[in-house]
């Protein structure tokens, strides 16, 4: 009996660091929460009157767009990738995922460059027609539609990749009885298929639509008028602190109502096979026009997605006046990959404390810890970066109010606008993403392992060392460079909270862009992207490896 409750209960410091940090990740949403309430409601009718209706119009339009994008492109070229075969389908197969590399903005400033009306395109359509700038018409690229094929390209290899795995999950005695019985194989598909990767595909879609509203740089750079771009102006432009909060609310409450959802559907995502052994649906071989139109409707979103951007960086990049080996540009590189390391360490950390905490006291406490410390990816970052502000800058103010009056001292800003308090806002939005990973690794350790490191005198902590760590090490460096690309490309908390003076690569490539300095923007651009190739490296491996 002893023994059993030394399992089931945690260091009692463990315990403690578990729920602070679940604590740090709910800090955020209380206090947005309190500064919209507190914030009057003057503050409200105006924003009722006024911006509320069209950021509400325009991110709803833009969810829309991009649910229905994804959808569509994610879960048709799985279903051709998985389910027939054609020359090039296996290729395919791997470079769908590539987009996923690309943040959106970046994709955004590379289709502006070459096809806003002084790029390359209509200048020479131009040239070729002799048509002045009135005589015809060309899709406007700085539009709601603009921003949603932009987040549709980098975002479909959410849907694609759950999709992928539904299928490949199923197996061939629905869809063959389902033929038997006389349906065609589209029928098939949508009556039987369809509907059985249902959860995993609502799941993929959930995601590419918490990433949509989140987007602050493909939208503010469009003009797009959403919620991440108001609370940006109403924070910064308009020194309107009350309105930037409940507008952070806004938005925080339909983030929590999509993560709840997504997290409902993955509980629904499983699958049940009637017979012993799971079949698997052999796929068909597509021959003659069929195969070209297969091969062509799943290179499109790649070329689009991925070669052609790649492609206009590079030679923007070639033509710009950027030195990327420059003192500035080290040290635009030198904060990014210090900003990203530390992130990335202390993201680490947390994740494996609230991990190890709910193993060894499986329970309400630590189940609800790690549910807390999981929301983060849900909200936007420029929602933690006001939530995040408002408390702490009230505390800094107070506490140099204090020293003034007891000592003659100003201590000004102590936390607010330190780097300390920015990587406490990626360790809140992307926890969730190391938390997985480590528990991930952590359900191959198997329950025998920790009663044996027991029984030779080990503690719960020297398990940990001993044990744990060294086997989850591909998982922890797995986790690790998640965050790591996760902290590189981020845009709207880096923005809001960063200290002055100190700029990444990400905040260049935004200021260069807004500047309408779109070749500079590319060089940035580019090593950002590098850098987010390694973990679609990591998936594209996954994927090669196809049961």
């Amino acid at each position: 009996m002893p023994r059993h409750s030394k399992r089931r209960h945690a260091p009692r410091l463990l315990a403690v660091v578990a729920y602070a940090i679940a604590a740090a990740c709910l800090l955020p949403m209380v206090a947005v929460a309190l500064a919209a309430v507190t914030g009057g409601t003057e503050t409200v009718g105006h924003l009722m009157q006024t911006v509320l209706p069209r950021y509400a119009g325009t991110t709803l339009l833009l969810v829309v767009l991009v649910a229905a994008g994804t959808f569509v492109i994610g879960v048709g070229a799985a279903w051709l990738v998985t389910m027939t075969r054609f020359p090039g389908s296996r290729l395919l197969e791997i470079a769908l995922v590539l987009p996923l590399a690309f943040p959106a903005y970046v994709l955004a400033y590379a289709y502006t460059f070459v096809l806003d009306h002084p790029g390359i395109v209509q200048s020479t359509l131009r040239d070729v027609t002799g048509w002045g700038p009135r005589d015809y018409w060309f899709p406007e690229i700085r539009s709601p539609g603009g921003a949603a094929v932009m987040l549709i390209l980098v975002l479909y290899p959410y849907v694609y990749l759950l999709a992928r795995a539904a299928f490949l999950q199923q197996s061939a005695s629905a869809f063959l009885a389902a033929r038997a019985l006389g349906s065609s194989a589209w029928s098939a598909f949508w009556r039987v298929s369809l509907p059985t990767a249902r959860p995993a595909i609502a799941g993929g879609v959930l995601l590419a639509v918490m990433e949509t509203i989140a987007d602050f740089g493909t939208v503010a750079y469009f003009g797009v008028q959403t919620f991440a771009t108001g609370i940006y102006t109403s924070w910064f432009s308009m020194a309107d602190r009350a309105a930037a909060a409940q507008l952070a609310l806004c938005l925080l409450g339909f983030a929590l109502f999509l993560a709840v959802l997504e997290r409902v559907q993955r509980g629904k995502a499983k699958y049940h096979h009637t017979g012993r052994r799971h079949v698997g649906l052999p796929p068909s071989e597509l021959k003659g026009m069929r195969a070209a139109l297969a091969f062509l409707l799943c290179a499109i979103p790649v070329l689009l997605g991925f070669v052609l951007p790649l492609v206009i960086l590079v030679a923007m990049g070639l033509d710009s006046e950027q030195n990327l080996l420059s003192r500035r540009y080290m040290d635009f590189i030198g904060n990014s990959i210090t900003l990203a390391g530390v992130a990335a360490v202390v993201t680490l950390v947390a994740a494996i404390c609230v991990g190890f905490f709910q193993r060894l006291s499986p329970g309400r406490g630590p189940a609800w810890a790690a549910y807390i410390a999981r929301l983060g990816y849900a909200v936007p970052g420029g929602v933690i970066a006001v939530g995040l502000i408002v408390p702490f800058a009230a505390f800094d103010n107070a506490f140099d109010a204090w020293m003034r009056a007891t000592f003659d001292i100003s201590t000004g800003l102590l936390i607010t606008g330190s780097i300390w308090l920015l990587v406490g806002a990626y360790m809140v939005r992307f926890l969730a993403a190391a938390l997985s990973a480590y528990e991930g690794g952590q359900a191959t350790v198997h329950a025998n392992m920790d009663a044996a490191a027991r029984s030779l005198g080990q503690g719960p902590l020297g398990t940990l060392r001993r044990i744990h760590l060294p086997l989850l090490t591909p998982s922890l460096l797995t986790a690790l460079l998640i965050v790591f690309v996760d902290v590189m490309k981020e845009l709207p908390a880096t923005l809001i909270m960063r200290p002055f003076n100190f700029d990444t690569l990400a905040v260049q490539a935004y200021r260069l862009a807004a500047d309408e300095r779109l070749e500079g923007a590319a060089v940035p651009s580019l090593v950002i992207l590098a850098v987010g190739l390694l973990p679609v490296i990591l998936i594209c491996r996954q994927v090669g490896k196809r049961p």
